[in-house]
């Protein structure tokens, strides 16, 4: 726990998670400074009231003012690191920690983590579902949506907070201890950000870093890059893999997810039972289930709700068949990983819409899938030059200056029987505000195909 009463702390970034920071630092007596690059006319009614509530505000050119005579320093997950000014508050020994490390400090909650590269948001879902299903006290947050300190503070001991992690947000963590830590796989994200791809996988294994014994580290078998990450891991390593069976953790035997724990081997369902599509939604439904399974949720609970789990929106997403084509939105699919794994949940011929934000990953890994299973390549945003240059000798190549008019080419393009995917590999930001904003859009420029 943490003594905030009388503190001067400053919060950097006044986004959801900044906001809920704010917040909570109030009911626990600090005199709160909110900061952010933005100016007061381009943040608008964004604030929530803050600065009614106590919160004073440097905004714009004042953004940072405070810093250097804060007792403590709070940063939103938004918030790049790497500024010099971050590395003085460092050098002067003010405490710089996250809104999850805040959060962690002022709950009794139990913590579930779950962070990778792909499919954190459908397993930290399942997980709550699962939980739920068992009559256990789970309440879901974190990068999924809800900020933790909106929620983990008011939290009573016994009850259990599944959270969604992202890189940013474990690289202030300090004493932050999941009692299940999950790490789902890896692969190079968010280069814009890190300058190596080794600091990306470490910001993620970080997660384990402060797990005792008594508690569980929950690992990708298939994925070599997630076991070295994951060596020093403090927790009781168990594993979960989609394609050899284990002694212990979760696996695929045949049509089958098993559980095998404490000398038992259950069967969680089958796989043809599972809504939800691919081999990636079977690795996010093994990690689910063996997580819950350790948390205490019974093997009935798990198959009930494995079982009746429909997906997340913009996840693979089916969103309609047109003329015999099917449309599916994944939108989230924001880097080259996500993709792949798309691609190889299908094998009729794809249509594949791609393009957007780079976020100077290496894009060669597509190019045996492409070559295999699309049919065409669509283009679009600031990354279609790139893309085209490297993909473009392998697949029928064209660029569209809109999603909108991405959707009615791939429909012209498409014959009966074949797949329209919308997977970018590509952050939004260039031409939307977020992965929902894009997906949505897709899905009204498929809506509008109908006659």
């Amino acid at each position: 726990m943490i003594d905030l009463a009388g503190k001067s702390v400053v919060v950097v970034g006044l986004a959801r998670s900044g906001q809920a920071a704010c917040r909570l630092l109030l009911k626990q007596g600090a005199a709160v400074v909110g900061t952010d690059r933005r100016g007061e006319c381009e943040i608008g009614d964004d604030l929530g009231g803050l600065e009614q509530d106590g919160v004073s505000l440097e905004l714009g050119e004042r953004y940072l003012c405070s810093l250097l005579s804060a007792d403590l320093v709070v940063v939103s997950p938004g918030i790049d690191l790497r500024e010099p000014l971050f590395q003085r508050v460092r050098e002067m020994g003010i405490p710089l920690i996250g809104e999850v490390e805040l959060a962690y400090r002022c709950s009794e909650a139990t913590f579930i983590g779950i962070t990778g590269t792909n499919g954190k948001s459908t397993t930290t879902t399942l997980i709550g579902a699962i939980l739920k299903q068992a009559g256990l006290p789970a309440h879901v947050a974190g990068n999924i949506g809800t900020p933790l300190c909106r929620v983990a503070p008011s939290l009573a001991v016994g009850e259990c907070v599944v959270t969604e992690l992202s890189s940013f947000q474990l690289e202030t963590i300090e004493t932050f201890r999941p009692h299940v830590a999950l790490l789902l796989n890896l692969a190079p994200d968010h280069l814009d950000r890190y300058d190596r791809v080794e600091d990306y996988y470490r910001a993620k294994a970080r997660i384990f870093e402060n797990q005792r014994p008594s508690d569980f580290a929950i690992v990708n078998a298939d994925d070599p890059v997630v076991l070295e990450a994951s060596v020093q891991a403090g927790g009781w390593r168990i594993a979960f893999s989609r394609t050899r069976p284990l002694d212990a953790g979760a696996y695929v035997e045949g049509d089958q997810l098993i559980l095998a724990l404490e000398g038992r081997r259950e069967v969680m369902c089958r796989v043809s039972e599972l809504k939800i599509q691919g081999v990636h939604n079977l690795e996010n439904a093994l990690a689910a289930g063996l997580a819950a399974a350790v948390a205490g949720a019974s093997t009935t609970a798990i198959r009930t709700a494995l079982t009746g789990f429909e997906g997340l929106e913009h996840r693979l997403e089916f969103v309609a068949e047109i003329d015999g084509v099917r449309y599916v939105n994944d939108s989230k699919g924001t880097n080259v990983g996500a993709v792949v794994r798309s691609l190889e949940s299908f094998t009729d011929p794809v249509v594949l819409i791609a393009g957007g934000r780079d976020k100077h990953g290496d894009f060669s890994p597509l190019i045996p899938l492409v070559r295999e299973r699309v049919k065409r390549l669509i283009l679009i945003g600031e990354a279609a030059e790139t893309l085209r240059r490297i993909l473009a000798a392998v697949c029928p190549t064209e660029e569209a200056s809109s999603l909108e008019e991405a959707v009615r080419r791939a429909a012209s393009a498409a014959s009966p029987g074949e797949v329209v995917l919308l997977s970018p590999a590509c952050a939004s930001f260039d031409m939307f505000t977020d992965f929902e904003d894009r997906g949505r859009v897709f899905k009204a420029a498929v809506r509008g195909l109908r006659p």
